[in-house]
């Protein structure tokens, strides 16, 4: 039953680690036409650029749980390294449950509300030609920190895994890296 929603679970992440990935293509087409623009026709696009902003913002927020489900976050930890398997999936599984979720979960019901009065007042962009809209990225904020609760999700079951079975887990079931 665990096995089957881990790997439920890694496809949906593995899903919008590839949407984050294809952000980055239009984020860096975006940049290029905005350079070009300027640079050899006079024209800037001030709706353009706040996009950039937009794009970069919601790569990192959605990148935040992949990073998560593919252990490509950075530690700074010099003893961390050295525990022993078990030893880490317990840290990594309390760290999970006490902080990754309910923080997140925090974020969740303050940024609903955060995006929620954006959506209800019809906030838009301060700048003339800005988006419009703003809801949209600030509801960013509470859709990603669910993804993120999702991917925790996920480490939790893939830690107990390790508990239960006392090695490292099966990187074959879990897809590939971006």
């Amino acid at each position: 039953m665990f096995i089957f929603l881990r790997d439920l679970l890694a496809k949906i992440i593995d899903f919008v680690g590839v949407l984050v990935a294809c952000s980055v293509i239009v984020l860096l087409a975006t940049i290029f036409y905005n350079v070009v623009s300027r640079y050899l026709f006079d024209d800037v696009d001030i709706g353009l650029q706040e996009l950039e902003w937009h794009l970069f913002a919601c790569m990192f927020l959605f990148g935040i749980g992949y990073s998560l489900k593919e252990n490509a976050h950075v530690r700074v930890d010099i003893i961390y390294e050295k525990l022993g398997v078990k030893t880490q999936a317990i840290i990594n599984l309390v760290g999970t449950i006490a902080l990754l979720i309910p923080i997140s979960l925090l974020i969740i019901y303050y940024g609903y509300d955060f995006a929620n009065e954006a959506y209800q007042s019809g906030e838009r962009s301060g700048d003339p030609g800005g988006l419009t809209h703003r809801w949209i990225i600030k509801g960013a904020i509470p859709a990603s920190f669910c993804f993120t609760v999702l991917c925790g999700i996920y480490v939790v079951i893939e830690q107990l895994v390790v508990l239960t079975n006392g090695s490292e887990p099966n990187k074959s079931s879990q897809g590939e890296a971006l």
